[in-house]
């Protein structure tokens, strides 16, 4: 396993830089007839897309996942239980990211690489292929409850390959098989290796809106388990120099395990949460 781990992490050494994407529009007749546009925002809903920050560019995302509106006034829909992710990505090439994180659900660092490996073109690459890897550290685990809790037991190690197709000027899909490793695991049953594989997709409705949709199914969940695999709606609005995406998803955390192996929500009973995620580019 540590092999494993070893050799996904140094996978983006290999990758390399392609062209700048920072001024992406919305047309199918490109520099050099690469595919552009195939999603304007960094995630989806929750699945990262294929999009990466341009060279030296650094954008900030400030991302809020509120409580179940499934508590109506209780909770004012879920606005008393909001969950905050700060993230921070740069762009070192046009081909490769890096990034930082902080999220208030089970308090979690991240840090990230994202790295494209093949891009869609024009008699050429039919998908755009992306890397995705993650190592997170859950610092709410406490020793108090846990005695024999050791730092290693914090971490979480993420690969996922993200695969997109713009099919046309509205349309673009995307598939991500996803591998991560929890070294905790809360339910004794669960396997600490952990596969899924996530599908979504984007639509425009008009020149600044679309529809977008992902939905992660856990391929080796605990028979035990009460989590439930992530299904999420959202809206991207671009304006000027960010993108608003407001969605609906089944999962409050933001973190790729915890809302691949963690979501507890229930789109059947209307537990669902709303949030918005808000990047600027600098």
């Amino acid at each position: 396993m540590k092999n494993i781990l070893i050799i996904l992490f140094l996978l983006p050494i290999y990758t390399f830089s392609q062209d700048n994407l920072l001024n992406e529009i919305d047309t199918d007749s490109t520099w050099a007839n690469y595919a552009d546009a195939t999603f304007k925002g960094l995630k989806i809903v929750n699945f990262e897309s294929t999009k990466l920050v341009a060279k030296n560019q650094f954008t900030f995302i400030v991302a809020h996942r509120f409580g179940s509106i499934e508590n109506g006034f209780d909770t004012f829909f879920g606005l008393d239980d909001a969950v905050t992710r700060l993230n921070f990505i740069y762009g070192i090439s046009d081909g490769f990211n890096v990034g930082v994180s902080r999220s208030s659900y089970q308090k979690i660092y991240e840090f990230s690489t994202k790295y494209r490996i093949l891009r869609q073109i024009e008699n050429g690459s039919p998908f755009t292929v992306v890397g995705f890897n993650e190592l997170l550290i859950n610092t709410a685990l406490n020793k108090d409850n846990l005695p024999l809790l050791e730092f290693k037991h914090r971490l979480t190690y993420v690969a996922q390959l993200l695969v997109s197709r713009k099919i046309n000027t509205n349309l673009s899909l995307e598939l991500a098989p996803t591998f991560f490793h929890e070294n905790y695991v809360a339910i004794d049953e669960q396997d600490n290796s952990q596969y899924a594989l996530g599908i979504g997709g984007r639509y425009k409705l008009g020149k600044r809106w679309s529809i977008n949709l992902d939905y992660g199914c856990h391929l080796n969940r605990a028979d035990n388990s009460p989590y439930k695999n992530p299904l999420s709606i959202g809206f991207d609005l671009e304006t000027g120099g960010h993108v608003f995406q407001m969605h609906f998803t089944n999962a409050q955390g933001m973190n790729t395990n915890t809302y691949l192996g963690q979501a507890t929500g229930d789109w059947g009973d209307g537990d669902i949460f709303f949030g918005f995620n808000l990047s600027r580019t600098f």
